[in-house]
């Protein structure tokens, strides 16, 4: 997975996070801001930060400092 990919409707599971009780946590992406992903688990919303976490993808691992940016930011910059 690149992150020019969209990740809203994407499942996910937090490999690594600077809190360790977001570790291991997995649902769906409902919602993305610059800084953030809101992940729907288990009925419940969690807004995760991006930069200290890795997420886990079907396609692969993404860091999460790779994709702190907003959407429409982040396609364009990896494109250019």
């Amino acid at each position: 997975m690149d992150g020019r990919t969209e990740f809203i409707g994407e499942n996910v599971t937090i490999s690594h996070h600077s809190d360790p009780s977001l570790c291991g946590v997995s649902g769906m992406i409902v919602d993305e801001t610059r800084e953030t992903v809101v992940i729907e688990s288990n009925g419940l919303k969690k807004i995760v930060s991006k930069r200290p976490a890795k997420f886990m993808f079907e396609n692969g691992e993404i860091v999460g400092s790779k994709i702190a940016y907003r959407p429409q930011d982040r396609i364009k910059k990896v494109k250019a």
